[in-house]
Formats: structure tokens, C-alpha cells, sequence
């Protein structure tokens, strides 16, 4: 029984010897960049990759020096099953510890985009490709899901104009829905505020009155100071019963511009065509900025029922036909002819 009791004890001592050992191996380790360069190397982690294929990948990239170490050293960790997939910036000189926590963490890298004022859903969708954050027909597909659009508890069947236009940080995993998901947020964060819902009330208007009369101020200027004068005029049309009578409702209504709006253009039959229909189109023609926005609900106090491009970016405001007439005349007929 003693001899029992003395093998146990030594077994237990080697045992612990070893123990101490491997982790004091592994903590040396843990510490022991693979070399000395902070080039930073883009490694891709794709989804179902398994341990054993990760410690090779980041072995070739060099970015460890040994993969069975690494892998053993994941497993001591119990880590084998946490890393997660995605792209990744690594370096030589980051600790074997630090790249392990960054792949569990996911700390994938994340690509700039930035939505411009005035696009339209089909427009960010090539934007968000070109990038390589999305593909074309799933996003397209995705402002259309109506349990998505219930989700996103928006009272519309697109979310034409709901994509709102900012600079925004996807990883090449973030997903199309999720996409839509973070743009439609920043929509409500920045727009739906107290400021902005209570003067809709005020005015009598739907906010999705509001985003499609903004997304119509958008299209028609890129001046910031014009905005309120355009948006005075969209309302005292309005107001009046008279048509907006705006090119760009022409635009979206047609399937093939061409960068030329032609007189039968403008009896095209669609519910977009202001120039048919009078009142707003049913729904937004592009994504205002928020400077539209508040130009929407906050438009200058002015008589004008009328304005007309002066060639510079820029418009002539008028408020009667007579005037109108004369300024397309300086600025639009005499110019063309010469």
C-alpha cells in the first residue's frame, strides 16, 4: 500500500512537472511574435475552414511560425471551434496570442463606402458591388422582403428612399440584409427626431410624404441654399393644386433614359410622372440627404411657382408664367441656339 501511495505521489508529481511545463511552453509561446516586420497581410478566413486549415493559411502568410503549435495552442485555449471567418489584416509582428483573440473576436477588417445624396436603390446596389460589399440581386431582392420591410416597420412596399446616404464600415461578411438593416437605422437615427416628426404634424404630412417631397428637392439641386427655394415652390404648387411638373419624377418613371427628356417623355403614364398626375408621386424617386429633409419641412416663405436651370448648377426663380416664359427663354432657348 505504501509503495501504492509512493508511485501515485510521483505520478501526480510528473504529471503536474509536465503540466507546468507545457504551459510555461505554450505562455513563451503565446508571447513569441513569428518576426519582426508590422507589414500588415490581408488573410481571408473562409466560412467552414477548420482549425488544422487556419494554422497552415496563416502559416504560409507567415504571420506564425508553426501551425501545429499554433493549432495545439488554439485547442489550449479552447478556441478550436471559436475563430471566426472573414478577412483579416495580420502581421509577423503580432503576438500568437493577439491573432488567435483577433480571429475569436472577429475582428475582420472593414471597407468605406459612402452612399451619395440622390441615389436610388438600383444605384447603391452597384455601389455596394463595385465595392465587393454586395451583390447586385440579393440586395436588390432584400429592400424588397416583405417580412424585412415588416421588421424595419416601413409603410411602403420599397425602401426607395429609405437607404439613407452617409459613409458607412461593412466587413466583406457583413451580409445584404444586414446592409439594408444598418442603412435603414441611420435613416430613423438621423431623421425621425422630435424636430422633424413634430413639424410633419404641423404641416399635415405623412413622413413618407415628407421623404418623397425631399427625395424630389434632391434630384432638382445640389445647391444647399436653393433647397428651401425649391421646396417653396414644390409646396405652393401643392398648395394651389397645380402639377409639380418635375424632370426628375420623369426620369424615374421612365425604364430607358437615355440622358434626354423628349416631349413625349412627359405624357409617359405612370404615377411617378408629375407632369401627368398632379399631387406627390407615391413614393420617393432617390435617398434625400437630411439637408432635403429639413428644406422639406422648412422651405423659404416666397411666392415662387416656378424655376428653371440657369446652366450653372444653378436656378432663376419666378412668380408668374410671364416671367418663367422669359427666363427659359435667356436661359435655356437663346443658349441652345446659339
Amino acid at each position: 500500500m505504501r509503495k501504492f501511495k509512493t508511485v501515485l505521489a510521483a505520478s501526480i508529481a510528473v504529471l503536474c512537472l509536465v503540466g507546468i511545463t507545457v504551459g510555461s511552453v505554450f505562455i513563451v509561446y503565446s508571447n513569441q511574435p513569428a518576426g519582426r516586420t508590422k507589414a500588415e497581410i490581408t488573410v481571408t478566413i473562409d466560412p467552414g475552414m477548420s482549425l488544422t486549415q487556419v494554422a497552415h493559411l496563416l502559416a504560409e502568410r507567415k504571420v506564425i511560425a508553426n501551425p501545429t503549435t499554433f493549432r495545439l495552442y488554439t485547442y489550449l485555449k479552447g478556441q478550436q471551434r471559436g475563430i471566426q471567418a472573414g478577412e483579416y489584416l495580420l502581421s509577423p509582428s503580432q503576438k500568437p496570442a493577439q491573432i488567435l483573440q483577433k480571429l475569436v473576436r472577429g475582428e475582420t477588417v472593414a471597407h468605406m463606402v459612402t452612399i451619395p445624396e440622390g441615389y436610388r436603390i438600383l444605384e447603391i446596389a452597384e455601389l455596394l458591388a463595385t465595392a465587393g460589399l454586395a451583390n447586385v440581386n440579393r440586395f436588390l431582392k432584400a429592400t424588397e422582403d416583405p417580412e424585412l420591410l415588416k421588421q424595419l416597420d416601413i409603410p411602403t412596399g420599397s425602401l426607395e428612399g429609405y437607404l439613407f446616404p452617409d459613409t458607412y464600415k461593412f466587413s466583406l461578411q457583413t451580409g445584404e440584409k444586414e446592409i439594408v438593416r444598418t442603412l435603414v437605422a441611420n435613416f430613423k437615427k438621423r431623421i425621425l427626431q422630435p424636430r422633424y416628426v413634430d413639424r410633419a404634424k404641423e404641416l399635415g404630412m405623412s413622413f413618407h410624404e415628407v421623404v418623397t417631397l425631399a427625395s424630389l428637392i434632391e434630384k432638382e439641386t445640389g445647391l444647399e441654399k436653393e433647397r428651401p427655394k425649391i421646396a417653396a415652390v414644390f409646396h405652393n404648387r401643392l398648395q394651389r393644386k397645380m402639377k409639380l411638373q418635375t424632370d426628375p419624377t420623369v426620369i424615374y418613371a421612365l425604364a430607358d433614359f437615355d440622358g434626354n427628356i423628349r416631349k413625349k417623355d412627359l405624357s409617359v403614364d405612370s404615377p411617378y410622372n408629375t407632369y401627368r398626375y398632379a399631387g406627390l408621386p407615391p413614393g420617393p424617386i432617390a435617398s434625400p440627404g437630411e439637408d432635403s429633409i429639413a428644406a422639406a419641412l422648412f422651405p423659404d416663405e416666397s411666392d415662387a411657382l416656378y424655376f428653371v436651370s440657369r446652366q450653372d448648377g444653378s436656378h432663376q426663380f419666378s412668380t408668374n408664367l410671364e416671367d418663367h416664359n422669359r427666363a427659359v427663354m435667356k436661359y435655356q432657348i437663346k443658349p441652345a441656339n446659339g
